[in-house]
């Protein structure tokens, strides 16, 4: 079985050249899945004779295991990366046909996502006037990641050169890496320049954002960062990284009036449906406006 995941991974790597990120979650999800399968088949025999036993019942035991202690939303995913998998297996003639093809797909959760209002978001940009490395750092760290909208990978994975603090744009590599131009607001320029000024303008391919080491920063990193931002500015929110690429996305939506579309091109959503639980935010403070303003509505 190790022969077929490394052929795989080789697969995801090269072939998909998918993200890193989604490279990592696959390969562990199918690790996962061989691991269930010697144990649920009692399997010790060779890995290519034991992804011919798996079939539509052996799946569904699979997922009914699954579906005790994850998320919809995680099984869809490791049933993508089945899917992926025999789908390659079929492919390199291992097994005669998907298995994995006509498993249903997890309806997923409706959820809104979690915000923060525009006094908070612009509280918490002013609250890190601190003149020093870290505190120049951290003050255009958070006014970039609320002026683009970016995900936290992508945040890390900006170097100098692919920001222009003349034309005001950023250029991130997000999922799939699909290639993005989005702008860059004002406020989170001058607080760039500032912050590399005071690293004496570093060559293009270097790190945009530092650790204190001066390594690249890391994702978990960022997320410990804005806890302790959140507590300075007095925000008691549970708050995350991503939770201020949602407040982009609503801000601009329910305040600014800006197109859904134009929201889905600085997403870098693939699909527009992902980004219209948008309006669902906008709806709920459409209702809240109206129970305030209607003379009918108001509570006596």
């Amino acid at each position: 079985m190790d022969q077929l995941l490394a052929r795989f991974d080789h697969y995801l790597q090269i072939e998909r050249n998918l993200s890193p990120n989604t490279h990592k979650a696959y390969r562990r999800d199918v690790s996962a899945f061989s691991a269930f399968l010697h144990q649920d088949l009692d399997w010790s025999g060779p890995g290519e004779d034991l992804v011919r036993r798996v079939d539509l019942v052996v799946l569904r035991r699979y997922l009914a295991r699954l579906s005790k202690g994850h998320k919809r939303s995680s099984i869809g995913r490791k049933l993508a990366a089945l899917r992926t998998f025999f789908r390659f297996l079929e492919r390199e003639g291992v097994v005669p046909a998907n298995p994995a093809e006509s498993l249903a797909i997890p309806r997923q959760e409706k959820y809104l996502p979690k915000t923060l209002t525009v006094d908070e978001a612009c509280g918490l940009m002013e609250t890190n006037n601190s003149s020093d490395a870290l505190g120049l750092r951290d003050r255009a760290l958070l006014e970039t990641l609320y002026s683009c909208g970016l995900r936290v990978s992508e945040l890390t994975g900006l170097d100098v050169a692919h920001v222009d603090l003349q034309e005001r744009l950023v250029r991130a590599l997000g999922k799939g890496r699909k290639e993005r131009i989005v702008p860059l607001g004002r406020k989170a320029c001058k607080a760039l320049s500032r912050y590399l000024e005071a690293r004496g303008w570093p060559e293009g391919d270097a790190p945009l954002f530092l650790n204190h080491r001066g390594g690249r920063l890391t994702p978990r990193s960022i997320q410990r960062n804005l806890k302790n931002q959140l507590l300075r500015a007095g925000i008691l929110k549970e708050a995350t990284p991503h939770t201020l690429r949602h407040s982009f996305a609503t801000h601009l939506l329910v305040e600014g009036g800006a197109d859904l579309r134009a929201i889905q091109e600085l997403l870098g959503h693939a699909s527009l449906s992902t980004t219209q639980k948008y309006t669902q935010v906008s709806i709920d403070h459409l209702m809240s406006v109206y129970d305030k303003a209607h003379p009918r509505n108001r509570k006596k």
